[in-house]
């Protein structure tokens, strides 16, 4: 890894703060919950301890919000704000909202598609807002497919002087020809002074734009500085690419969001894999700066330093979440960090300044590639500590034996299918079992830490996925060959899906005609994103191809030539499949979620708890087994951990000290999302964003709980 040289002010404000202090943290206040992760500098930690270990078991719901648009979609992954006694959300419909915090009474509401000429674009989920103010003028941003939009946080007004008539189109000025993407920024951005510092949700395909980090400033909306994460000609890391194809390649993208040193002006952007995620053909090389951890001076955007996690990913192992910015004891003394989570189960950790490993990260051999076309890496990253959060390798004795019928269904599953060694590269010959998974390891919930006791917290999903590629095949329909590049990956070759997550497609003309199907990929539905973006002419080949229409396509596929959307893989991912039983459990023996206490200062793992229980599991005697989970932890001075997360639809406290479950409550549907904990009027509240979805029923609820008075 090459290090730019580090500015003189930086090193000098590094040995400022990193002066034995008695209390390093007296200079912070992590009473509040005012942004994205709690605080800038992501500890998802709260000071509050008016709930504690004894009387925890007497919370109880304080209030309850339906946002009553459940129907929308089936996910809220929104983590609230609360500023000024005010608390700032999504519904699922993407309508910003204020309630009062201590009563949950609607403020006011916005509802951004009616000012958007009633388009719904938003792209699948979002996870919040971000609140800036100077003096009287305060305001709130959000994202709502590809519009950044900006509020009057007293009342919910549009500020209509902020970008082209209180919006700006985060299509453009990403300094390329094209303007026609699939792009939104579901993960709130980050404040530093008056700019507001953005990522992106991006297309998994090849006609994903590139993801590259920009910069606006707050008050008009312009664009302030700009990041490109595929380097442009003369720029670091441009000779990692092939230069043939770099123009056409897209994601490398910062969808999880970032974390903040504002003393320093460092912004620290995890970002995630290149498109096409399975199959690199178009991209022999490093491929910087995806699958990265980027450390920007958040006045100028230019790069401080860097490391990469995965070179040329061909795993879909993008950074799932913002780091922690913590303070550890190292040799006697304290150091700055910056701590990763990843899919992987590490956790990557650096000197905050300069970028140097905290503990060695080796380089290993790693199997090869055997698809044609395509060169993987030969090595990959591999942190010495902290020590791992969950297990790396699905082996023999991991494979499901809870009953014999599980048993044998999961290894007629794995014929054909190789497994035993986390980085087996994607193959056409045989499947592979991935693990750690497609969504982890960590997701996008992200880590909680404790900086009075230097303790990391983090959640993870224990599920093995199998990869299947399939060469390309000379499809007679060019409808077929437009569906394996936008809709594959999720619904499969066979349009089977992946139930209950992601739905069968086989026989859509019993529910829909071509004009309504087409609406229906121009706006987005459910997890599912728009595709207003796809030309005109893609799009009717596509709904001819899905609703069994033959076409007669020569004078059609002269319009499909050129252009980035065909620059096609030569390899397709059969689609996102979990190694699961019939009956849906997971293929693996338990546990199958766990939450996991990590010592920082010395990178041992202090306990790890089951996280979640099917409840028909446990009337037949078998332990909790853990359940998938996506959410993060919080925790508080007051000795607790706070996770929903489970498909249990429960919420937890959990000791900090001992991974103990103290207190648990069911929610209206599964509480996907991060909690919040805030004060007000002397009260502690606990809130979670209850909107079920991945397998279970749908919801549209936030849930506070407190002390009773």
């Amino acid at each position: 890894m090459k290090l730019p040289k580090i500015p003189l002010s930086l090193i000098l404000s590094f040995f400022l703060l990193s002066c034995s202090e008695s209390d390093p943290y007296k200079h912070l206040d992590y009473s509040g919950w005012e942004t994205f992760g709690g605080t800038k500098d992501a500890a998802r930690y709260s000071s509050l301890d008016q709930v504690n270990k004894e009387n925890v078991k007497n919370l109880e719901v304080a209030w309850t919000y339906n946002t009553s648009d459940s129907t929308a979609r089936s996910q809220i992954q929104c983590q609230p704000i609360v500023v000024n006694g005010i608390l700032y959300a999504t519904s699922p419909q993407v309508n910003v909202f204020a309630l009062d915090a201590a009563s949950g009474k609607l403020l006011w509401r916005f509802n951004p598609f009616q000012m958007l000429g009633g388009k719904n674009s938003w792209a699948g989920t979002n996870r919040g807002v971000t609140y800036w103010e100077e003096g009287e003028d305060k305001r709130i941003l959000f994202a709502a497919g590809n519009w950044l939009m900006a509020l009057n946080a007293v009342d919910g007004r549009p500020i209509m002087d902020f970008g082209d008539g209180g919006k700006v189109d985060l299509q453009k000025e990403l300094d390329t020809d094209l303007e026609e993407f699939l792009i939104t920024s579901n993960t709130p951005g980050i404040v530093y002074k008056d700019k507001l510092i953005l990522g992106m949700r991006l297309s998994e395909g090849l006609d994903a734009a590139p993801g590259h980090i920009r910069a606006y400033n707050i008050k008009t909306g312009k664009r302030e500085w700009i990041f490109h994460t595929i380097p442009h000609p003369g720029e670091f890391g441009n000779d990692t690419w092939q230069e043939e194809y770099r123009e056409l390649i897209g994601g490398a993208n910062n969808w999880a969001g970032m974390s903040l040193d504002e003393e320093r002006g460092i912004v620290y952007v995890p970002t995630g894999s290149a498109t096409y995620d399975f199959w690199g053909g178009y991209r022999h090389g490093q491929n910087l700066f995806a699958n990265s951890l980027i450390a920007l001076d958040a006045n100028t955007g230019q790069r401080i330093w860097h490391f990469q996690a995965v070179h040329h990913d061909i795993w879909d192992r993008d950074f799932p979440a913002n780091p922690n910015l913590i303070r550890i004891k190292k040799d006697g003394n304290w150091l700055d960090a910056v701590a990763q989570t990843s899919k992987q189960g590490y956790v990557y950790t650096f000197d905050r300044v300069t970028g140097e490993p905290v503990w060695p990260i080796e380089e290993r051999e790693v199997p090869q590639t055997e698809i044609p076309g395509d060169q993987s890496w030969p090595t990959q990253p591999h942190p010495t500590f902290p020590e791992p959060y969950m297990r790396m390798v699905y082996e023999e004795k991991d494979i499901l034996n809870l009953t014999p019928e599980w048993e044998q269904d999961i290894r007629k599953k794995l014929e054909n299918v190789k497994y035993g060694h986390m980085w087996l590269p994607p193959s056409d010959q045989h499947g592979i079992v991935l693990f750690p998974g497609m969504d982890g390891g960590a997701e996008w919930g992200g880590s909680s830490f404790d900086p009075h006791t230097q303790t990391m917290y983090v959640n993870a999903n224990q599920i093995p996925w199998v990869i299947r590629m399939t060469a390309n095949p000379k499809f007679e329909n060019v409808g077929q060959g437009i569906y394996v590049n936008y809709c594959a990956n999720c619904h499969g070759m066979s349009r089977k899906g992946n139930p209950p997550t992601m739905p069968a497609i086989e026989n859509l003309k019993a529910k829909y005609t071509n004009a309504t199907l087409s609406d229906l990929l121009k706006s987005g539905k459910g997890a599912m994103p728009a595709f207003a973006h796809i030309p005109e002419t893609d799009r009717k080949l596509l709904v001819d191809y899905l609703m069994g229409i033959e076409e007669n396509a020569d004078a059609e596929k002269k319009e499909l030539e050129g252009g980035k959307e065909k620059l096609n893989p030569q390899y397709y991912m059969n689609g996102y499949s979990r190694l699961l039983t019939e009956d849906g459990y997971p293929g693996i023996n338990p546990p199958w979620g766990t939450l996991t206490a990590i010592d920082m200062n010395t990178g041992r793992i202090k306990w790890q708890s089951v996280l979640g229980e099917f409840d028909e599991l446990t009337a037949k005697g078998i332990p909790p087994t853990g359940t998938e989970n996506y959410g993060g932890p919080v925790t508080t001075a007051g000795g607790l951990v706070f996770i929903a997360a489970t498909k249990d639809e429960k919420i937890r406290a959990f000791d900090k000290d001992t991974g103990k479950v103290l207190w648990e409550a069911k929610l209206p549907a599964a509480g996907h999302a991060t909690p919040a904990v805030y004060e007000k009027n002397g009260k502690q509240y606990l809130v979670i964003a209850c909107g079920g979805g991945k397998g279970t029923k749908s919801g549209d609820a936030y849930v506070a709980f407190a002390l009773p008075d």
